[in-house]
């Protein structure tokens, strides 16, 4: 599907992005039509636009086409021609929009908890459980409206979540969490087996709610991308990255050439610190705890080296508004390519040890399985979809700058299992090191940031970046007073806990940990 081909009311809104404005049938229509291509939903959200007076305008884009003073529905669409960024105003009284899980069933969540935070619907849903209320708010309350009273105490009420349940002879349930015996954060999982067969698992999670999407409001832009980076600490770089781009494009400002080019340096640095944790978790969880010692001492080095040239182990708060936070010398460059030769070459030696160790294969091989086509129907991203055979990465595809100078190499893979997950993971890990040492030699020299043009009026933006995870988008809605009027994050875990729950089906209880670590999704990412 191309998006200029077609009559949907969507105009070019930065590079690789589309925004448009319409009636909610319009916002079916243009679903189906995104489906029938072979497209994807990234995100759903709403907002509260009764505070906004009816004759405003957002630039670049207008905010209205006919007055408003009700809500709004977004959604984020991937097509072939990048991403559209589709709008519908909705009433005061009452905001409802057509479901659209029945199109993409991933928009399930999303849109429970669009209801529970804005009390906006989604009419002839199937699923209209609750997702993040938990009993924290009376029925009448939702928390991301302008007129919700944060002092106001929260209700306890008894919270008997509806689970789905699996009945049969021989059938049983194991309750595992929210509390877990790790670090991780809280996550409720409700299997039905029977012996050890996995039936049916069922997710709950929410548990960590921290009115991340709340404490936006009113929050001056740099302040903003501290807290955007904070959404999920594993992905601060592609989270303030996101942020900023948002911002940014909202504004209409530029950030100097060598800042686009750390940037991507940071997103790399990023990439290749989580696939080596992860590859040596995936090594513990088949008792491979050489493999976990051995992946986690690169990571530390790569963590301390971080540490040493940029100030912060994870980059926080590297990447700011118009640019960049902290530059690197000519001596630092040659350290980090140096390191990431090392690195690569241990790799490679730890890789011929996991493919050549006969327990681990048996273990990561056909086991969590999600096939392509199940896949495709059900929206798997990221790393997780491209080990589905689902070749979407927006470095390679849709790449903003510097990526549209270094011709990414997309790895993909199609068996869809624990194997194809850390395979892709290996791949992944030695072309973010061709990248760093490729952006290392070829950085330019400049300015790292520039000032952003003060917002006149109110304005939007969208930002979206091919974190290590998934893509990570994050919209903007900045305020004629130049501060914060609306931000959500969207992390591509709300696509994938769903997969999760699918690739566990048919397989034992005991794989569950080691396929879920090779999916490795964020809690607090999609709880906001």
């Amino acid at each position: 599907m191309k998006i200029g081909d077609n009559d949907w009311n969507l105009a070019p809104f930065g590079q690789h992005v589309w925004r448009g404005r319409m009636e909610t049938g319009q916002l079916l229509a243009l679903a189906r039509a995104v489906k029938e291509a072979g497209g994807q939903l990234v995100a759903l959200w709403g907002s509260d636009d009764r505070h906004l007076a009816p004759d405003t305008q957002a630039q670049p884009a207008p905010l209205a086409s006919r007055e408003r003073g009700g809500f709004s529905i977004h959604v984020a669409l991937l097509t072939g021609s990048g991403l559209a960024w589709a709008s519908c105003a909705l009433p005061a009284d009452a905001p409802a929009y057509p479901d659209l899980a029945h199109i993409f069933p991933q928009a399930d969540r999303m849109q429970r908890a669009t209801f529970d935070l804005l009390g906006i619907r989604a009419t002839d849903a199937v699923d209209d459980r609750k997702w993040l209320r938990h009993g924290a708010w009376p029925a009448d309350v939702f928390p991301l409206r302008k007129d919700f009273d944060p002092g106001r105490p929260p209700t306890r009420d008894t919270d008997a979540y509806p689970f789905i349940r699996v009945e049969g002879e021989g059938v049983h349930e194991i309750p595992v969490g929210p509390i877990h015996a790790g670090t991780i954060e809280p996550g409720h999982f409700r299997f039905s087996i029977i012996g050890e067969r996995v039936l049916r698992l069922e997710a709950r999670l929410g548990y960590t709610h921290k009115g991340t999407e709340k404490r936006f409001e009113g929050m001056d832009l740099d302040t903003g991308a501290k807290l955007a980076g904070r959404v999920s600490g594993d992905s601060h770089v592609a989270y303030a990255w996101a942020y900023c781009m948002a911002v940014e494009r909202a504004a209409g400002s530029g950030v100097p050439e060598r800042a686009a080019w750390l940037r991507a340096l940071f997103l790399e640095i990023e990439r290749v610190a989580n696939h080596l944790g992860d590859l040596g978790y995936l090594g513990n969880d088949v008792a491979l705890s050489f493999g976990f010692m051995q992946f986690w001492r690169l990571k530390e080095d790569w963590l301390r080296l971080s540490a040493k040239l940029f100030g912060h182990r994870y980059l926080f708060d590297r990447i700011v508004p118009g640019g960049v936070a902290v530059d690197i010398g000519d001596a630092g460059r040659a350290e980090l390519a140096a390191e990431a030769d090392r690195i690569e070459a241990e790799v490679r030696s730890l890789k011929a040890i996991y493919d050549e160790h006969a327990t681990l294969q048996d273990r990561f091989a056909n086991t969590g399985i999600v096939k392509p086509e199940l896949a495709a129907r059900l929206g798997l991203t990221g790393l997780a979809g491209r080990a589905s055979a689902q070749a979407w990465d927006a470095r390679a595809q849709f790449p903003q700058a510097p990526y549209d100078q270094l011709d990414v190499g997309m790895a993909t893979h199609r068996r869809g299992d624990v194997l194809a997950r850390a395979e892709v993971r290996f791949a992944e890990i030695h072309e973010s090191l061709r990248l760093i040492r490729e952006m290392l030699k070829r950085l330019p020299a400049g300015a790292i940031r520039a000032p952003l043009a003060p917002a006149a009026a109110v304005c939007e933006g969208l930002g979206w970046v091919e974190g290590w995870r998934g893509e990570v988008v994050v919209a903007v809605r900045i305020g004629a007073d130049g501060r914060l009027d609306r931000v959500h994050p969207h992390d591509p875990s709300w696509q994938n806990w769903p997969l999760l729950e699918v690739g566990v089906l048919g397989n034992i209880v005991p794989d569950f940990p080691l396929i879920n670590k090779s999916f490795n999704l964020s809690y607090s990412g999609q709880d906001l």
